[in-house]
């Protein structure tokens, strides 16, 4: 059993994506741990994607992060974090598959609707900064 954080980003809650982007994770077998809608202040957006401070888009995506509703939840299941990726689909939904998350309902590479952990190590930390009592 593995765990992820997913993150359904202000473009899914403006769009009225989320009741959609849902059933598509249930459908695909994944268990929805927990979930909540929160909205994030950018000094929060900031320092959740810290890893990526000092790049030119930082700014833009403190700012995307922190300019509506955005859901957190923690999906469960076998292999959590590689099915979801494959569900979200490539970052730049130019060069995603068809039929996942990012090539159906993302705008752009920054407007990209979904957010998942990249490995074990980032799940690790990543979901306690939303959920910090265990799942």
């Amino acid at each position: 059993m593995e765990t992820t954080l997913m993150i359904l980003k202000p473009d899914a809650a403006e769009r009225n994506l989320v009741g959609s982007i849902l059933a598509r994770i249930e459908a695909s077998g994944l268990k929805i741990a927990r979930l909540e809608m929160i909205r994030l202040t950018p000094e929060r957006a900031r320092k959740f994607y810290h890893v990526h401070e000092g790049k030119p888009f930082i700014d833009d995506l403190v700012a995307y992060m922190s300019r509506g509703t955005v859901v957190v939840g923690a999906l469960e299941g076998e292999d959590a974090i590689t099915r979801w990726r494959e569900l979200m689909g490539a970052t730049n939904p130019a060069n995603a598959a068809p039929g996942t998350i990012r090539k159906d309902f993302a705008v752009d590479i920054q407007t990209n609707t979904v957010h998942g952990s990249d490995s074990p190590a980032s799940a690790a930390e990543e979901i306690p900064y939303f959920f910090p009592k265990p799942l």
